[in-house]
């Protein structure tokens, strides 16, 4: 359903039986680590113009991974860590 890279590989697969007898897979829902609990590879100061994307790609090598500095800092919206220059943001340790 999901690639190994993808946040939601891990999660268990449930499934749904309809009234009229189909049968629907779904992903159960995924909760949030805590951040401070993730161990730390890098803290990153952030530039005017960075993006996430390419945070993760120079720091994790891979750019669609942006999402494991989500959790490492607890932001639901990835856009918040960029947004100001100066801030520094905590680049975890890869989880996959």
């Amino acid at each position: 359903m999901f690639e190994h890279t993808s946040r939601y590989y891990n999660l268990e697969t449930a499934q749904l039986t309809t009234t009229d007898g189909r049968k629907i897979a779904y992903k159960r829902r995924r909760f949030l680590p805590q951040g401070k609990d993730m161990p730390v590879l890098v803290e990153v100061i952030i530039n005017d113009g960075d993006r996430l994307d390419l945070i993760a790609a120079r720091t994790l090598g891979v750019p669609d991974q942006f999402w494991q500095v989500c959790d490492a800092n607890n932001a639901m919206n990835p856009d918040t860590l960029t947004a100001e220059p100066g801030q520094r943001i905590r680049v975890p340790v890869p989880q996959v």
